[in-house]
């Protein structure tokens, strides 16, 4: 395992937080987000606590400026800075393993709270209900409104960033670690699987293996999710994801046989050429020039013929 280099706040030593916020990052600047929750921190009275992780970015530049933005912290905060990369899994299990609080919320480094009382709100609901899992939501209200992010967007507003009537319909189904408050043993006793490499997956898998002992409660503290992608780079994330999809099919066929994704897989799998397909799909939506919603079609589609391969 690497040798992490830990960095505390002042108030760190001393507090006894309820709630541990565990932040990932890699080659991402988590500066404004962690001013952002700092802004809350006269309200919390040292209830909650920022752990952040650098997962091998390798920027002592920023790190640098980091352990500025710890030393001037009020909120209680450990920076952790690994020399190599672990993975998206294996770097929250390390996360975790950090956590001081009972409670632990999961919060992408690229992600902005939609509400001034964002933590307060998340501490309300631990002390109220002390779920074992909740999923906060997404949102697109900050986002960039670039063009090169309309496809993104698009879908974004179709398949994540739901109303919470309609998350609750399948609760397993739509969580992910961006916004994800999690009970310590309820972690303790199912932590997210390392056999989970690249980009996808691993947080719908580790809900499904959840959700069969314990509720999944779906609530509106909703933060935007900033780092919206280009079509290129989306399309590099589903083909590193594919495998993943494979793993998820492996372990949990019946939860899996229910969502969409899995169907249009099995449908595209039985269509001769259906590498020809993929390559049409691929080449629509790049297409600067067409609708926004066709080509969010087309990626869709392309991400189907991808998953034909692992059904």
């Amino acid at each position: 395992m690497n040798r992490a280099r830990m960095i505390d706040s002042p108030a760190y030593a001393t507090a006894r937080p309820t709630l541990s916020v565990l932040i990932p990052f890699l080659r991402d600047d988590p500066t404004a987000l962690l001013q952002c929750l700092d802004g809350e921190a006269p309200a919390l009275e040292g209830a909650v606590e920022l752990v952040v992780l650098d997962d091998g970015t390798g920027d002592a530049t920023l790190t640098t400026a980091l352990m500025g933005e710890v030393g001037a912290a009020r909120l209680p905060v450990r920076l952790i800075t690994l020399p190599t990369n672990e993975g998206r899994s294996q770097g929250r299990n390390r996360l975790a393993t950090a956590a001081r609080g009972r409670t632990w919320l999961f919060l992408d480094s690229d992600m902005r709270p939609d509400r001034p009382d964002f933590l307060q709100a998340w501490l309300a609901l631990v002390r109220q209900d002390d779920p074992a899992v909740a999923f906060g939501g997404f949102s697109l209200l900050q986002a960039p409104t670039d063009g090169q992010f309309a496809v993104h967007r698009a879908l974004a507003a179709r398949s994540e960033c739901l109303p919470v009537e309609v998350r609750r319909l399948t609760p397993e189904k739509y969580v992910y670690t961006s916004n994800l408050l999690v009970r310590r043993d309820v972690f303790e006793s199912e932590a997210f699987d390392p056999g989970f490499t690249g980009w996808g997956w691993e947080d719908v898998e580790w809900a499904m293996r959840v959700s069969r002992a314990h509720p999944v409660l779906h609530v509106d503290i909703p933060a935007t999710h900033m780092g919206l992608d280009t079509v290129e780079s989306l399309m590099r994330k589903y083909e590193q994801s594919a495998a993943n999809f494979a793993r998820v099919i492996d372990k949990h066929p019946d939860i899996i046989a229910t969502y969409p994704s899995y169907r249009a897989a099995r449908k595209i799998r039985s269509i001769p050429g259906r590498g020809v397909l993929r390559g049409m799909a691929r080449a629509w939506a790049l297409r600067d020039g067409l609708p926004v919603a066709s080509r969010a079609f087309a990626l869709r589609l392309y991400r189907a013929a991808l998953y034909a391969e692992a059904v």
